[in-house]
């Protein structure tokens, strides 16, 4: 009983933060080297943020004083203001910066292989990893003690979801921007088991691969450029796609007894985000690094006791 109103109350608090999480990219590298065992289920929850250096960068130019005054005209003209405008919706959306939540589950299907879905902050997340070296027994049943690991492939999609922060969210009602990404993410993950067949935890470690497909646009109907002497006309609308690679490394660890574990997780990537081509024939390129901390909280439960 007291283990159900514990997971009870995890859900609610897992609700109320995903209530206050923004869009961002799910690639946070949270996995041991070990999978799920056979017949068994991982549920849980991580908090966590996004913290990107080329969004960050370009949201720095924008100021509530100079959002308001543009976005309060009668009139709204293209001009250097709203070119940073542009540039700042997309860098955040190639990248969104902020907290992030996940609630996620995994299922051990085979001795080597587990699947798991996972809604992070928007985004749908499937995935399946492969562990190719190291014990596939249990606590109760443990093999030879060594160094786990594991490949895994992991999909996600979302549409971005402009917030409020940054004031981007009136910035988007002026630009219309609108953006939908797709990602690809590929851990190569080693770990090192505390206890038997990790049943206090683990240390793991290794490097990811992620490729990035997004579609984006901008539908602004209210801002025009002048054409000579009082004639004006609306800026036309743009619809764009683009593609980038991501290459990462991380560390992360599992603390605890049997059915319960503390995940704390960091993980970093390098990008070349590559070049944008934005309003009025304007084009821009984005490089960058991503620091992805987390902390989490992890229930095991079900399998079976033998190999």
């Amino acid at each position: 009983m007291r283990f159900q109103r514990m997971l009870e109350q995890g859900c609610l608090l897992a609700a109320l933060l995903t209530a206050m999480a923004s869009c961002t990219a799910p690639r946070s590298i949270i996995n041991s080297g070990k999978v799920t065992a056979p017949g068994q289920f991982k549920v849980g929850f991580n908090y966590g943020g996004n913290i990107a250096t080329e969004p960050l960068s370009e949201l720095d130019d924008i100021a509530r004083t100079t959002v308001d005054a543009v976005t309060n005209r009668d009139s709204v003209f293209f001009d250097e203001q709203i070119d940073v405008f542009a540039r700042a919706l997309t860098a955040y959306a190639i990248d969104p910066v902020g907290p992030a939540f996940d609630v996620y589950v995994r299922y051990g299907i085979a001795p080597r292989f587990d699947a798991g879905y996972k809604y992070a902050s928007g985004a749908h997340v499937i995935d399946g990893m492969y562990q190719f070296m190291g014990s596939t027994g249990t606590p109760q049943d443990p093999g030879p003690r060594g160094l786990y690991g594991s490949v895994g492939l992991q999909y996600s999609g979302q549409n971005l979801n402009i917030g409020d922060q940054f004031y981007l969210d009136r910035i988007n009602n002026l630009l219309r921007f609108n953006a939908r990404r797709r990602d690809l993410v590929v851990p190569l993950i080693f770990s090192t088991s505390f206890g038997p067949e990790e049943e206090i935890g683990s240390i793991a470690f290794g490097v990811v691969y992620n490729h990035t497909f997004i579609n984006y646009g901008f539908e602004p109907g209210e801002v025009f450029r002048r054409v000579g002497g009082n004639r004006v006309e609306r800026i036309e609308s743009l619809s764009e796609s683009n593609n980038f690679s991501s290459f990462g490394a991380f560390i992360n660890g599992r603390f605890g007894y049997k059915f319960i574990y503390v995940l704390p997780a960091l993980t970093l990537y390098y990008q070349n985000y590559g070049t944008y081509k934005l309003l009025e024939g304007r084009e821009y390129s984005f490089k960058g690094v991503t620091i992805i901390p987390s902390i989490g909280l992890q229930a095991r439960f079900g399998g079976r006791n033998r190999r």
